[in-house]
């Protein structure tokens, strides 16, 4: 799949906006993580998610160990038919299609799928918590996502992600790698 970042959400609506974030630090089957990602990309679409924009691929030093392998990440906002719930199921399907073997918490994982945000729902869903309780302290999740919409507002504070990005204190060191890179 090319990349979409040329086209990003733009003028885009982004109060309805449906956030996923990928990552990856164990290339699991695929020749490199960039490589699995780009699967998820697809298998996503397969399950009928259309890709709107997608960010580029941003690496950071896995957390909380840095000697484990170095993250790659992103963010992709989508559209679906689908409600939160049924989407973290798709999102819970393609991490197991792919290789996803849940061990300890924060363990080097073939491939991460989490719900950001959908739209402007904030609250416990029977368990599913939106907008993603981290997420707005994660620089390898706003800057990715202030990438593509740097003027989406989270549902809670109405901070937009380029401010988020700015204020995140997880992950400093996250920054934008060059195509090609695993």
């Amino acid at each position: 799949m090319s990349s979409q970042k040329s086209d990003p959400v733009g003028n885009r609506d982004l109060a309805d906006a449906v956030i996923v974030a990928l990552g990856t630090n164990d290339k699991g089957k695929f020749a490199t993580c960039e490589k699995g990602l780009e699967a998820a990309l697809l298998q996503l679409q397969q399950a009928g998610i259309k890709i709107v924009a997608r960010s580029s691929w941003w690496q950071s030093m896995a957390w909380p160990d840095p000697a484990d392998p170095p993250f790659l990440n992103g963010v992709a906002v989508v559209e679906t038919a689908l409600d939160p719930k049924a989407l973290m199921g798709a999102l819970s399907r393609i991490e197991d299609d792919l290789g996803r073997v849940r061990s300890r918490r924060n363990a080097p994982r073939t491939l991460d799928l989490d719900l950001i945000a959908y739209g402007r729902i904030s609250g416990d869903l029977d368990g599913l918590y939106l907008p993603h309780p981290r997420a707005r302290e994660r620089l390898f999740v706003m800057g990715p996502l202030a990438e593509i919409a740097p003027e989406w507002r989270h549902p809670d504070n109405g901070e937009t992600a380029r401010d988020l990005a700015a204020r995140a204190s997880v992950g400093m060191d996250a920054a934008p790698v060059d195509q090609g890179a695993s």
